[in-house]
């Protein structure tokens, strides 16, 4: 997912001062979510829908642990990647001076905005991405397009997610931009929530309520 964040400040450093770069450089927005999903990594906010499901079909204390663990395990190795990634991006002669200025300006956009704020891009966000995951079965040679569409909407949107904005707020700490306070409570915290409520209520639920009575019938026919 860091290459969402690199691709992104790539493009924004090679185009003018303009009001409408923001629409060009988001295309680069899209390029970890390509990476990752299309090379069928584990990402969290998909485990959002994936792992409701069958929590919202079993309904036991057993199911629902695993979810939790797989959410618990998947958000964590993710997070990981992400200070990793930014990490690395710090290192001296890498990038061009442009790209510099395009990824520090960048990594302070998603610890603005008010708490409820956030949160609520985060709801978006967490909606399109579960959706996309839900889409992606049905799309089939339109997979790319699919994944391309989608993300682009979050990009411009400036939407709120907790991975991809997770390398832009760990830059931000990591080269003195910000304190780790409001990447912790500025971002990670509110996004946290929305995209949880955004991927688990909008789309798992609604979603798991009209093939439910397909799942119930496979099971009695297994039994």
């Amino acid at each position: 997912m860091g290459f969402s964040f690199l691709a992104q400040a790539i493009l924004r450093a090679a185009l003018p001062d303009a009001p409408w770069h923001h629409l060009v450089d988001s295309f680069g927005y899209c390029i970890g979510f390509v990476i990752v999903i299309l090379g069928r990594q584990q990402l969290f906010t998909e485990s959002t829908l994936t792992a409701v499901l069958p929590v919202l079909t079993d309904r036991s204390l057993e199911t629902l642990g695993a979810a939790c663990r797989l959410w618990a395990i998947v958000l964590s190795v993710n997070l990981i990647g992400t200070w990793i990634f930014a990490a690395l991006l710090l290192t001296e002669g890498t990038f061009s001076a442009e790209v510099t200025r395009a990824l520090q300006e960048q990594s302070l956009l998603v610890m603005q905005g008010p708490f409820e704020a956030t949160v609520l891009r985060a709801i978006f966000a967490g909606w399109l991405i579960a959706l996309m995951v839900w889409l992606l079965p049905s799309a089939r040679s339109a997979r790319l397009l699919t994944v391309l569409l989608i993300t682009y909407v979050v990009a411009i949107g400036r939407l709120s997610h907790i991975i991809a904005g997770s390398v832009e707020g760990a830059y931000a700490v990591l080269s003195g931009l910000a304190p780790l306070a409001d990447y912790l409570f500025a971002f990670m915290v509110p996004t946290l929530i929305g995209n949880i409520i955004g991927g688990v209520a909008l789309v798992a639920i609604l979603n798991h309520a009209a093939i439910a009575p397909e799942i119930q019938a496979g099971s009695e026919q297994e039994g």
